[in-house]
Order: C-alpha cells, then structure tokens, then sequence
C-alpha cells in the first residue's frame, strides 16, 4: 500500500522535483545507479564524503562509524568499540560495499561490517540514504560504498605517521599508526601499493577512568591493526583490467579485564589489567576483486566484476548459560567464531539514446554465493549450522529525459535465491537441544523503484522516489535459537525475506552563499527484523511489522570567502507490532533506533596554508514508550565538541585534532539504552591525535 502510493505522489510531485546543491551539480556518483551519473540525476539522497573531510573527520575520532555519525547525523552514534551492532542507517542496518563488493554479512551478522578495511585506504565514501535493491542482498537502511583510492599519474610516495593520547594517564593511552603507500603510471599499466600499521593505547573517561573493555564483542583499545592493499589496473583503448587486494587483520591484547558497573546507581563499568581467557576478539578480513571495463563495446559501456571476500570474527568468551552442555561438564568457558566465504559477480551495461530517443538504460545481472558458520571455538561445537546462500539477480534501471528540467527513473529487479542447511542439533541449552531437519527454502522477489528529478530553476529542485530493498533475516540468530523439536528449515517461517518499502521526497534550494537540503522518508517492512537482549545477554531476533520515518536537514552558509557554517540534522521515529495484532504500537529502542541529533560546524581557512573546523555533536533526549504508553527506557542527550586542524609545512601536512575537546562526562547512547552492568560505558575523555603525512 505504502509503495504505490508513494509511485502516485512521486508522479504529482515530479514538476516540483530536485537533487543535489547547485554547487555539486555536476558530481559523479557511481554507488546510487551502477553507472557513472551526475549526482543531481538521482532521485535519492546521496552524501558523499570526499578524500579531504574524511581525513579531517578521522584526525578527530579514529573510527569510521564516529566519522559517519559526524557528517549523517541519521546514522547513529558510533558504539566506541570493535562491535556495531546497534549502529543503523535510518533505524535499519546499513550494506557495506568495498568498492562494490559486499563487506556485511547478513546469514549471520556479526556486527563488524565498519572493521574490514584501514580508512585511510579510502578515498571517498559514498552513502545513499533509504532502501533499495541496485547493489542487492541487504541494503534496508541504505548503502555506504566505502571507494578505495586509486594509482596516481606520475610516481609518488605518501608517508603519513600519526599518535593518539589522552590528559590522563598519558603513557597508557598512548597509540601510535604509520602508513606508507607508493603509486605511479608506467606507461599502460598503474598501481598502487599500501600497508598501515597501527597500535591503539588506553581510553580513559573524563574523569580519569580506564574506560570499559567489552571482552565478549571486542575492543578497538589495547588492539593492533595491519592493512595490506595493493591495486593495479591495465588500460588499452577504451578497456581497463583492474585487480585490487585488500588483507586487514585487527586483533586485540588480552591484557585487559572488565570491571562491571551499575547502572541503577550510575556507576560505569570500568577495566584493569589482568590476563583474559581465551583467545582475543580478532577481525581477520580478505578480498580480492576483479574489474574489467569496456567503454565502448557495441555502443554500451561494460563494467564485469568478480570478486570474492572471507571474513573470521573471533569474540571473547565467558561461562554463558547458553554455551553450558551437561556432557561436557560445569562451568564451561567457550568463546565463538563467525566465519563467512562470499563470491561474486556483477555485471552492468549502460547505454543511452536507445532507438534515438531520450532514454538511457543501465541492466545486467549479479550473482553471490555466501557460506556463513559460527563455531565454538573451544569445544569445536557447531552454535549456527553451516548456511548456504546462493542468490541470482536480474536488474534494469531505464532513466528519461525527454521533457525538459525533468528526469524520471524506474527500475526494476528480480531476486532468485535458496538457502541450503544440512541436518543439526542445537546446543544443549536449547530445551536440551532440539534436532532441526535441514531443507532448501527458496525465495523469489520481485522488487521496483521509480523516481523523478526535476529543476524547478537554477536554483529549486525537489526529488521523489519510492524503492524497494531486499534482505534475508539473521538466519544464524533465527537458527541456533530454536528450543521446540519437530521444526525443520524447510518450513521455519522466521526464514522469511526481510521486504521493505520505503518512500522518500525531498527540496533543495541554492544561493550563491547558502544551500538547503530537506527530505522526509517513510519505511515499512511486514515482516522485519528487531534485536532483543535476553537474560544472558546474548541477543536473539523478534519477526514483526516495522514502521519508521523521520526527517534530514542540511542548511550549509558560506559566510564569506573563508568561512563556511554547517547545520545538520536528523529525527527518526520507529515502532514495531509487538503483540501481532498488525499494528506497530511499541517504540523502536536504542539497538533499532537513533537518536535525534544536531551537527553543527564552523570551518574556516585562516591562510593559504592553516585551515580548521569546529564541530559540535548534539544528541537530544528521547524517552522510548511501550504499547500501553508508559516509559521503558531514557536517554539523556548530551553534546561534545571537536576541533581538527590542518597546517601544510612545505611538502607535508600536519594535522592536529581533538575529540570531545571540553572533556564532557556523558554515558554512551548504547549504554543508556541497552547497556547492562557489564556494558555500562562512558564515552571518551578529551583525546588528542597527531598526524603528519607527506608526499615525495
């Protein structure tokens, strides 16, 4: 229902339609439609982070969820630690792409989609915000293609050295990263070649604290980081082959315990040293990918691309109720393994002025293949059974441009899928572990988009676009969970497809010093997917109608010639059916939701060579009602302010950075929200980064 309306509205609002501010007219995004495009041809939001902000953003916090939260203040606050779970885009999870190729994983999600690469291998980042089908498996909150940087025209070196520390306890907090890349064109062939290295100390509240490690998800302090990326590419006439490997590891130390608090009495948890058992959380990434690229084959421009990407995350262990077999013992100390193999291929055409008219089409086919397993480590017992996916998709997306000022889009795309689950037996603890009788389910979806841009003058555009996205339900979380016996894959309608609807309108106005950017989007899903911690801290998966929608406002001033002021912000409401009756009467809470949030910023450019940006973070309170209305649970907002700095020193530049600059006290988003004693974590004290980077 919602979508067909919003193909109506889409129709009655495309005189009035729009994209991008006038001053990025003329941008090339490839992530939104498959092919090269201008940015004020898509009927979506679009935020492109370029090379240079997201440097400025990642000298003020290290991670790539606190430099998305700073600049999409719809995506929510970054958690702080090796996990995301809980970070979403719009109130549902994001697809992460490594140029393209798929970084999440959906059969099992492990919440580590935003630790696959090193940053700074990255040379833009491009987000479209909302629902969609154009890049495939599980995009229900949007897309976030994480671009890597490309081989330089002429020989060139970059070394960049950087340190973190922190008021307190300066030798503990101490971190240190080194990078090196070296890149060139030698005739027909280019490459470029990478490797970071970084070491991360302490973090300590503003009140002197060590901060809390999570020992079961993982940590980003006390950690080591290595990234090898290596990217090389073949031109001849109008083609291009290019190969591009990329080898990350992140693995923690061990050397740190967690101290529970209480939230009851607002205590934090906290952490000292001491030998943890087990093995360390660890992030063990590969990807390799293939891209060969024809311009001008019979007219259409080709782009083919294989890739394939395994993914291992190692989570820290405990004695946990549901790790406990009476075969094995008591008090069982086990620790689990997410392990994930994807191979791919995408194909995309494009070809423009078919038969003459004004009508250019992008078309093609994908292919995904993804083995996900989760181990216990120690025992060696199978927690979610081996699942594998295989899924073949047929997509067109044709754009019109007959009538003038106005582009409409439409596309559509057919998912053929099953999934493939031998035999199992679920953990003892599961009603004593119950037999599930394998199967072969098989889904077929067939999803559509339309969209309209329209430039109302050289200022005014408006955009509407109605979408459809596709994504399948954590299968491992629905799996491992079963607790009744006579179930069987086959027929288990949690299995069911996550569909999800979701509508979008938006204006955009541009004066010779200021621009506006306003969009309003509605998302709904029958059949969704809800996180719950359960008493033993470990979440499972609820099945239930979802509804979300809210608002994204950009107004951006160019003061004067070296002052720019920016304003973002973002509100999002969620509710979910909580007693099945199909209607949504309970809020979504801190895992499902974000929070409402202003970011503000000033930068200015003093001379030629120093520039800075002040930024502000403000998170409002929110109080998260249930079905009957009453309050189950608060959040108090809180607001930190960061200052980056960069000043270029003949051939190099030096970066100089503070996150929370005023040392403001705060506990996080997800500790007021969700956390428990033993995730009841401030946020950072004030942190310093230091960075030099130059190039010969």
């Amino acid at each position: 229902m919602l979508f067909r309306a919003a193909l109506i509205v889409t129709f009655s609002l495309a005189p009035m339609a729009a994209t991008a501010q006038l001053a990025e007219a003329e941008e090339i995004v490839v992530t939104a439609s498959r092919a090269e495009k201008p940015r004020n041809t898509i009927p979506n939001t679009v935020t492109v982070i370029d090379e240079t902000d997201l440097q400025q953003q990642l000298n003020v916090g290290g991670d790539l969820s606190t430099v998305l939260g700073n600049l999409i203040p719809s995506f929510s606050p970054s958690r702080q630690k090796l996990t995301s779970a809980g970070e979403s885009l719009r109130g549902r999870d994001p697809l992460y792409l490594v140029d393209g190729v798929p970084q999440s994983n959906p059969l099992r999600d492990g919440s580590r989609d935003a630790y696959t690469i090193d940053p700074l291998m990255i040379e833009r980042v491009e987000v479209i915000h909302g629902a969609n089908a154009i890049h495939g498996l599980g995009a229900s909150g949007g897309i976030i293609n994480l671009i890597t940087k490309r081989p330089s025209d002429t020989l060139q070196q970059s070394l960049r050295v950087d340190t973190t520390l922190q008021d307190e306890n300066t030798s503990d907090s101490l971190g240190f990263g080194v990078n090196y890349s070296v890149s060139g064109r030698f005739d027909a062939v280019d490459v470029m070649a990478s490797v970071a290295y970084r070491q991360s100390g302490i973090a300590y509240d503003p009140d002197g604290r060590v901060i809390g490690f999570d020992n079961t998800q993982g940590d980003t302090m006390d950690a080591d980081m290595l990234n090898v990326f290596v990217k090389g590419g073949y031109n001849w006439q109008d083609q291009r082959l290019e190969l591009t490997v990329n080898d990350f590891e992140l693995a923690g130390n061990n050397d740190w315990l967690a101290i529970p608090g209480d939230i009851a009495s607002g205590i934090p948890t906290t952490a000292e040293e001491g030998t943890v058992p087990g093995i360390a959380p660890t992030n063990d990434v590969r990807m390799v990918s293939a891209l060969y690229a024809n311009e001008d084959l019979f007219g259409q421009s080709l782009r083919l691309q294989v890739f394939r990407q395994s993914f291992a995350g190692t989570y820290g262990g405990g004695i946990f109720a549901t790790f406990q077999d009476p075969a094995l013992g008591t008090d069982i100390f086990d620790q689990s393994q997410n392990e994930s193999e994807k191979a791919g291929a995408k194909l995309t055409l494009a070809t423009g002025n078919i038969g003459g008219a004004p009508v250019s089409l992008v078309y093609g086919f994908d292919l995904l293949q993804d083995k996900t397993t989760q181990v216990l480590a120690l025992t060696g017992r199978a927690w979610v059974p081996e699942s594998n996916y295989r899924n073949t998709s047929l997509f067109a997306q044709a754009e019109f441009s007959g009538i003038e000022r106005l582009t409409v889009t439409a596309g559509v795309r057919h998912e053929i899928a099953d999934l493939k689950v031998d035999d199992f037996t679920t953990l003892a603890s599961y009603n004593g572990g119950q037999f599930v009788a394998g199967g072969k389910p098989d889904f077929s979806e067939t999803l559509m988009n339309i969209g309209a841009v329209y430039k109302a003058t050289e200022r005014l555009r408006v955009f509407a676009n109605a979408s459809e996205g596709f994504s399948m339900p954590d299968v491992g979380r629905v799996l491992r969970g079963i607790n009744t016996p006579g179930e069987s894959v086959e027929s288990f309608l949690n299995l069911t497809p996550i569909v999800t609807n979701n509508a979008e309108f938006g204006i955009e106005h541009s004066t010779d010093t200021t621009s506006m950017q306003f969009s309003y989007y509605t998302s709904e899903s029958d059949f969704g997917q809800r996180l719950q911690l359960n008493s033993d801290g470990i979440y499972m998966v609820q099945r239930e109608k979802m509804e979300i929608d809210g608002i994204e406002l950009r107004l951006r001033w160019q003061a004067s010639g070296t002052d720019i002021i920016d304003l973002r912000y973002a509100h999002t409401d969620g509710e979910y059916d909580s007693n099945d009756d199909g209607r949504v009467d309970t809020d979504l809470a801190g895992a499902n939701a974000t929070p409402d949030r202003v970011n503000l910023s000033w930068e200015r450019s003093w001379t030629d060579r120093v520039s800075t940006r002040l930024q502000i973070n403000h998170l409002l309170d929110r109080t998260f009602r249930d079905a009957a209305g009453a309050s189950s649970s608060e959040f108090d907002g809180y607001t930190t302010l960061d200052l980056s700095s960069d000043i270029q020193l003949g051939n190099g530049v030096v970066q100089i950075g503070a996150q929370n600059l005023t040392n403001k006290d705060y506990f996080t988003y997800y500790s007021q929200t969700l956390g428990n004693n033993d995730r009841n974590f401030k946020g950072h004290g004030r942190t310093i980064r230091f960075s030099y980077r130059v190039e010969f």
